[in-house]
């Protein structure tokens, strides 16, 4: 027991410092997420100011402030709270014998730089894709994502309002998807994690952002992922359209992508959402308890 208590704690106090750290500059630039965070919102909320899509939408929308909220909540606080039980599962994991190398079916520690974080990027996203479709399908997880689609007017900090849940959905799966890779990460993969981000933040900015063709076909762009926030779904895609996170290739292949025009005009949300909590409380306890269906 005092294994897992040791790791338990080495792990909180670790994340704890890192984060720390990072406020203070203390951690280099290439892997401060913290400010990094807030250079890539800051540069993307200026464009939207510049370039609104929406012209009538103000420069502080509706729900501007709890989703600054929610960006550090989910990004850092709750991180530092849930860094010691993931360190717990992963001792857990090795004395049973699952390691990193479990799972490994590639191996690219000799393939070049560019190479590794091309193939680690598109491995992560499309892990991340197959999370966000289950997160639609199954009523159990769209109860908690429902957080993510209370957003009614959408800016770059929407990209990070989800429910702490998610986090928990997402982080095994995504270590899985290191695991194919040996658990090998790129010693450069930040450039992947803030490339994530900033295409994240440009898809919920009020920026019309398209690729052109062919790379609408193959990055996600603010059009497409607009609609995936769409209130009337089409009568055929109930659970859910558009559903890439960075690349909009899997939507494509899968035969979910849904864009029928790009006027920025749609309303957002959800059947049912005039009952759904509106604060960050009532959201954080959401999802937990089986609500009633509509007559």
């Amino acid at each position: 027991m005092e294994k897992y208590l040791t790791a338990f704690t080495d792990a909180f106090t670790g994340t704890l410092s890192w984060t720390w750290d990072s406020i203070i500059f203390k951690v280099p630039w290439y892997n401060n997420y913290f400010w990094g965070l807030i250079a890539i919102s800051i540069v993307v909320w200026l464009l939207e100011i510049i370039f609104p899509w929406r012209k009538s939408q103000s420069i502080i929308r509706k729900d501007f402030w709890l989703d600054g909220f929610y960006m550090f909540f989910n990004f850092f606080i709750f991180t530092i709270f849930i860094s010691g039980a993931y360190e717990v599962l992963g001792v857990l994991f090795n004395e049973v014998g699952i390691t990193f190398k479990s799972f490994a079916i590639i191996d690219m520690m000799n393939w070049p730089v560019w190479l590794q974080l091309l193939l680690f990027f598109i491995i992560l996203d499309f892990v991340q894709w197959i999370t966000h479709v289950l997160l639609h399908k199954f009523e159990f997880l769209w109860r908690f994502h429902k957080v993510h689609h209370s957003v009614k007017e959408m800016g770059f900090a929407a990209h990070l309002r989800y429910h702490w849940m998610e986090n928990i959905f997402y982080k095994p799966l995504k270590t899985f998807g290191v695991m194919i890779l040996g658990g090998f990460e790129p010693e450069q993969a930040y450039i992947v994690h803030f490339i994530a981000i900033s295409i994240g933040h440009l898809n919920h900015a009020n920026i019309k952002n398209t690729w052109g063709w062919p790379f609408n076909y193959i990055l996600n762009n603010s059009v497409m992922h607009l609609y995936h926030h769409v209130k009337a779904l089409p009568e055929d895609r109930r659970q859910g359209i558009n559903f890439g996170i960075s690349f909009s290739i899997w939507d494509y292949i899968f035969k979910t992508s849904y864009v029928p025009e790009d006027s920025g005009t749609i309303e957002l949300g959800f059947s049912g959402e005039e009952n759904f909590p509106k604060g960050f409380v009532g959201q954080f306890f959401s999802g937990f308890l089986k609500e009633k269906k509509e007559s």
